[in-house]
């Protein structure tokens, strides 16, 4: 599943994204702890939508 942010764009995809940023391999968007936030932006994971 990938997220992106609505305000620039970046996505978050759950097959790619955790190693890229240091997290567990498989880190789910939904087990992102609550105080994460985009590594572009800053924007807090309600900015996030689910896309394709």
């Amino acid at each position: 599943m990938k997220y992106v942010c609505e305000l620039c764009g970046y996505i978050y995809d759950e097959a790619t994204s955790p190693l890229e940023l240091g997290l567990p391999e498989g880190t789910k968007f939904e087990d992102l702890p609550d105080d994460w936030v985009c590594p572009l932006c800053g924007a807090g994971k309600d900015e996030f939508q689910p896309t394709k």
